[in-house]
């Protein structure tokens, strides 16, 4: 059996960087940056108004209104949870196979001598994008706004409805 001997001398580093690129910390940054960029896209945390969830992405949260997409025989229907908007405040445009939904919510007025301790409601714009299904009755798709929940109807096509067929499942 043969050692095996180095030549490459090994030594230890006593100081505060053991990074191979020395004081560079640009891996660091951009793990940093990464890492806020998928927590701000994590839904779960969305909702989250802590301090530190905050403070570890780097900004306030952007406003994204949270949605749920149905389907039933007739149609689909997109519900947008929209508190404080008013209905003027919202625009809905379809094109291209897409649905945007958009609006702003304002900053209400403050008073000059008001001392704020805690401030965790949200101003400013936002936009959703949802694709449509290609059945969806373009022209007949309505909306309709009540208690800051935005209701969006997209019947389907008559030619969709008819073309619809269940398949019967055989016991092998």
């Amino acid at each position: 059996m043969s050692k095996k001997t180095s030549n490459v001398p090994v030594t230890r580093e006593t100081g505060a960087s053991r990074s191979p690129l020395g004081s560079w910390s640009g891996f660091s940054n951009l793990r940093d940056e990464m890492e806020r960029l998928f927590d701000a896209f994590e839904p779960g945390l969305w909702f989250d108004r802590t301090p530190a969830v905050r403070e570890r992405a780097g900004r306030e949260w952007p406003l994204s209104p949270a949605i749920d997409l149905t389907e039933n025989g007739e149609g689909y229907a997109v519900t947008a949870e929209l508190p404080g908007l008013d209905p003027e405040a919202i625009k809905i445009k379809v094109s291209n196979g897409m649905m945007t939904i958009s609006g702003e919510k304002t900053e209400e007025k403050r008073e000059e001598d008001e001392s704020h301790h805690l401030s965790e409601r949200r101003w400013g714009s936002f936009q959703r994008s949802i694709r449509i299904p290609e059945d969806v009755d373009r022209d007949k798709i309505d909306a309709a706004f009540s208690k800051g929940v935005l209701t969006i109807h997209l019947p389907k096509s008559k030619e969709a409805k008819s073309s619809e067929k269940t398949i019967a499942i055989k016991a092998a």
